[in-house]
């Protein structure tokens, strides 16, 4: 019995990309704007924060790339298109914003040494004009921020950027009512430690569906179990699962069958019940299934087995 596939909803993509556009003009406005501010105000807090802007403005970039690659079809060299590429893009974000946030350490811890004037004033302006373009972006991208990694990174840059920007506007409100300096510094540290852990997170998803590790949610040996737990069903082998893309993952597997089942028609309607099991049984519902439903001597003389993480 040959593989068995099951298609869903679940592999299906959306396109994002006028929110995506309207995202990225805006923070690509708030680089410029910010940019100015630095210069005239020469302030970390600021300074981290157009940082933080312009990679953010990459990142949509390089999102808005990645959510027109993704709407290509397959094609028979290509047979999941460039559905994986949003993975990559959410990759290539998250390298950016880990390098925002250690700059933005380094330099705050020096200058908490050595704090500069900052004009308050200024600083206000630029961190409010950073921080109401910046909540426009997030209102635009939050209801598809779970859309998938590329619409979720997204997201997450520019919810950042909004808190750094408030934390902009802080510090100004600070420096402007009590005269302390190093507050312009202390907001900076404070937009790293809101970029870094992000980042590494990010960069934990997206490395693990490269990898291919089993989905988060997918517990293998719960699978064998329930397969295991059918009728007819002697063994499950070459249990393997990944994630495509989000909302795509896959599952492959052996499954011996008793030998009558192939003599007695059983092991179509055992192939519909595996593929029925993965679909509905567990939290993540698995809609694009390969299953190999053969005989306890076919899987005697195929090479050992392994268990994919």
């Amino acid at each position: 019995m040959g593989a068995g596939h099951v298609h869903g909803p679940a592999g299906q993509a959306g396109d994002h990309r006028v929110r995506l556009w309207i995202a990225f003009g805006l923070t690509a406005v708030i680089v410029v704007a910010q940019a100015v501010g630095t210069v005239l105000t020469g302030s970390l807090a600021l300074l981290t924060d157009t940082a933080h802007a312009l990679a953010d403005a990459s990142g949509l970039l390089v999102a808005l790339i990645a959510a027109t690659l993704m709407l290509r079809p397959a094609t028979s060299t290509r047979t999941w298109g460039f559905r994986r590429i949003e993975v990559i893009a959410a990759l290539g974000q998250a390298a950016l914003l880990l390098v925002v946030g250690v700059y933005a350490a380094v330099e705050g811890v020096r200058r908490l040494v050595e704090p500069p004037e900052v004009p308050a004033g200024e600083l206000l302006v630029f961190g409010a004009v950073g921080l109401a373009a910046n909540l426009v972006a997030i209102a635009l991208l939050s209801s598809t921020r779970g859309a998938n990694f590329n619409m979720r990174a997204a997201f997450l840059e520019v919810l950042n950027d909004a808190l750094g920007s408030l934390g902009v506007v802080v510090a100004a409100v600070v420096i402007a009512t009590t005269g302390f300096q190093r507050a312009d510094a202390l907001a900076g540290l404070f937009i790293a430690a809101l970029i870094v852990p992000r980042a590494f997170a990010l960069l934990r998803e997206t490395t693990s569906v490269l990898m291919e590790f089993t989905p988060t949610g997918l517990d293998l040996d719960e699978v064998r179990h329930h397969l295991l737990a059918l009728e007819h069903v002697e063994d499950v082998h070459d249990l393997h699962a990944s994630t495509v893309a989000s909302g795509l993952p896959t599952l492959t597997a052996h499954v011996v069958v008793e030998d009558r089942c192939f003599t007695d028609g059983h092991a179509a309607a055992i192939l519909q019940d595996v593929k029925r099991c993965v679909a509905e049984h567990f939290a993540v519902q698995v809609h694009h299934s390969t299953f190999q439903i053969e005989t306890r001597d076919i899987a005697r003389h195929e090479p050992g087995s392994v268990t994919h993480d």
